[in-house]
């Protein structure tokens, strides 16, 4: 997935969760505030550190790792995170009755990993398999799935021509939305009214195609001139961004409307629902 950062749900319940060395990462904030109902995770996750030192001889600290999440602003920050095996030991030091069913979930989830990583396939029908529940149709789900795979295949560029994963990836990424929509991912987020959700999921047709545009054409400039290093990189993205927002401007000539507004795909869908 997209940055390999996803939201995983426990009873309807968001956990961001992160990959790392092919496994997941979990962050221990949201659990904890899940199990515990805290309304002050980030103090009830300090005390335990230290209690469970105190008490167990358990040090989370030297085995968590932490890792920049999307926070509820939209920004990425560092956060406390613990893989699948560190998270059931976590989750063994704080007493709650959803400790059990929440271990169950987290065996379940872990096993999900290793599958996909097996077999790739799983993991894209499972991603399709969620928007088709959120209420999605096809043709966006298709749209969208083409759109993770156009991304993957520039972010692994962006990785092989010496671009420094979440900082440098978070710059050229804003490079190409500001050149293609005239405004970049925060900012858009904004407009859209969202918080920790994905902005491309709530993106609609004409949104999601000028953003593959804009990342294809930047993978392609960047094969074309064999660039490395983060400015070469910034100036491809401009590239890139400018032959989608080239196109944009041509579209919202012809259909006389802006295409970058602050509607929700899944709420103007609803809708239109209750309007027929």
């Amino acid at each position: 997935m997209e940055k390999e950062m996803q939201i995983a749900l426990f009873k309807g319940k968001s956990i961001r969760r992160t990959i790392f060395q092919k496994e997941w990462w979990f962050s221990v904030i949201d659990v904890i505030e899940i199990l515990t109902d805290s309304v002050n995770a980030r103090d009830y996750w300090y005390k335990m550190k230290i209690r469970v030192k105190e008490e167990e001889g358990f040090e989370p600290s030297t085995v968590c790792r932490q890792f920049k999440l999307q926070a509820s602003d939209g920004k990425m920050r560092e956060t406390d995170c613990a893989s699948t095996e560190i998270m059931f030991r976590i989750v063994q030091s704080i007493p709650s009755p959803k400790a059990e069913p929440f271990k169950r979930w987290l065996a379940k989830v872990g096993y999900e990993r290793v599958q996909e990583i097996e077999n790739p396939e799983l993991a894209t029908k499972r991603t399709k398999m969620l928007y088709k529940l959120k209420g999605y149709p096809e043709d966006w789900i298709e749209k969208r799935m083409r759109g993770i795979a156009i991304r993957e295949e520039l972010t692994d560029e962006w990785k092989k021509r010496g671009a420094e994963e979440d900082r440098d990836f978070e710059i050229l990424t804003a490079e190409i939305s500001q050149a293609t929509f005239g405004i970049k991912p925060n900012e858009y987020r904004k407009l859209k009214g969202l918080k920790r959700e994905n902005l491309r999921d709530h993106m609609d047709d004409f949104e999601l195609i000028l953003t593959m545009l804009g990342e294809r054409t930047t993978t392609e400039v960047h094969r074309t001139k064999d660039s490395k290093g983060l400015p070469r990189l910034k100036d491809d993205a401009r590239i890139g961004g400018e032959v989608a927002g080239t196109a944009r401007r041509q579209i919202e000539r012809r259909i006389g409307r802006s295409i970058v507004s602050k509607n929700n795909f899944l709420k103007n869908k609803a809708t239109r629902k209750i309007g027929k």
